[in-house]
């Protein structure tokens, strides 16, 4: 069995490192430190952009280094400009408090807080950067950063071509964030910062202000921004972006946005985010290789996934409600679960008390939803074995809908064939 001895090797085979300074390997491969990762509070949730870093700083913990998970309750009060085209809407402070609660939660589901040898911590950078005098930061802290030095960032020039320019506002963001290392560092004993690749200026300009405010030396490592194959944007789909808070992407959505990994990705992307070990992984690209048919490898990326956000139950609802859309169980599904299942399938309202007394012919049904052209049409369907009433084969053309089929007492699903699915509302 592969198995690696330090976390620097075991960031480098899953091709997590895009970029460190002098000194990182040796720093995680000889010493016990303490690392942080920051979280700014622009939304109440993490999305799963932020699974790199925030899975790496649990790889890092898991080899012993001490992780801080910085909350970035002052930072996002102002709004990083890396990466971005325009300046961010700017927060109120009860906006990001709220959003700070949530993600906090977030945080705690992947580090390990209770360890007696390194345990996780949490931090909110408010704490310091809130009370900081405007003239004091101005003369020991921005005396450090020549404009000259700031403007080759490529976060403050990528934006400086742009028409919409940058505002003093974000231009101070870089000061912040480099105070944060300082304030770490000389609080925390924290020696490496790390962050997406679009932070490394902020990050090394953070480990240049603690040398020359300390004279002593710290360190930043940058993990490559996830791209897929096909161009367009890792974590976004049709409805936007793919949250790791389930009443902003359900655990299903979840579990289906990691399925569908593209063949090119999946192996990068069950080394970058799942825990698996490398004799696991390569068993999975064989896979991809020999029988893609069977989608294997993604199959297990979806399901360690959505173990790790969600939970085993989440896992398993989300695995009943995938088999349903292959003919499938629908017993125990809510409400909720087959409108989200069904959520882009045809579907026809209808008044609950069409389904009392007698019920509806199921030849109506299907003519009435439009999944038989007409009555003949719907009897050759059914003679043939093709409909279907809550995935379960119709026999009869006499047969009834009524009350006693509806899910959740609100749903009839009629499929006609393998895939063509029509979802009754009972209104």
């Amino acid at each position: 069995m592969k198995t690696t001895t330090n976390a620097f090797d075991e960031l480098k085979w899953r091709g997590m490192v895009y970029d460190y300074m002098d000194g990182v390997e040796e720093l995680l491969v000889k010493e016990k430190v303490t690392v942080y990762n920051g979280f700014d509070a622009t939304a109440d949730s993490l999305h799963v952009g932020h699974l790199v870093p925030l899975l790496a700083l649990a790889r890092l913990q898991r080899f012993g280094h001490h992780p801080i998970a910085l909350a970035g309750g002052g930072t996002s009060m102002v709004g990083d400009p890396s990466g971005k085209s325009a300046e961010r809407i700017l927060l109120t402070q009860d906006i990001v408090d709220e959003n700070l609660t949530s993600i906090k939660q977030q945080l705690a589901q992947f580090l390990d807080f209770d360890v007696k040898t390194n345990p996780a911590r949490v931090i909110n950078n408010a704490d310091w950067l809130m009370k900081l005098p405007l003239i004091g930061f101005l003369r020991d802290i921005g005396k450090h950063f020549t404009i000259n030095y700031m403007l080759a960032k490529d976060s403050v020039k990528s934006r400086l071509e742009r028409e919409e320019g940058l505002s003093y506002t974000e231009f101070s963001y870089m000061l912040m964030q480099s105070y944060d290392f300082l304030h770490l560092f000389q609080n925390e004993n924290c020696r490496l910062q790390t962050g997406g690749s679009d932070q490394w200026g902020n990050i090394t300009a953070g480990a240049e202000l603690v040398r020359r405010v300390t004279g002593k030396s710290a360190y930043g490592m940058v993990y490559p921004l996830i791209t897929k194959s096909d161009g367009t944007k890792f974590g976004k789909t049709a409805g936007g972006s793919v949250w790791l808070k389930a009443e902003r992407t359900s655990p299903y959505k979840f579990y289906q946005f990691w399925l569908n990994t593209d063949d090119r990705d999946v192996v990068n992307y069950l080394k970058y985010f799942t825990f698996l070990d490398q004799d696991t992984i390569e068993e999975l690209a064989d896979f991809v290789q020999t029988r893609p048919e069977q989608r294997e490898a993604q199959r297990r990326l979806a399901q360690e996934m959505t173990t790790i956000v969600h939970g085993e139950t989440a896992l398993s609802r989300s695995e009943q409600a995938t088999q349903v859309l292959f003919g499938g169980s629908l017993d125990g599904l809510s409400a909720a679960d087959i409108e989200e299942i069904f959520s882009e399938v045809p579907s026809t309202e209808m008044p609950k008390e069409n389904l009392t007394g007698a019920g509806l012919n199921i030849i109506t049904a299907l003519v009435e939803t439009g999944l038989a052209k007409s009555n003949g049409d719907a009897r050759r369907s059914i003679k043939e074995g093709g409909i279907n009433v809550n995935n379960v084969r119709v026999t009869d053309a006499e047969s009834v809908i009524d009350n006693n089929q509806l899910l959740d007492g609100k749903f009839v699903v009629l499929r006609k064939g393998k895939k063509n699915y029509h979802l009754i509302k009972a209104i």
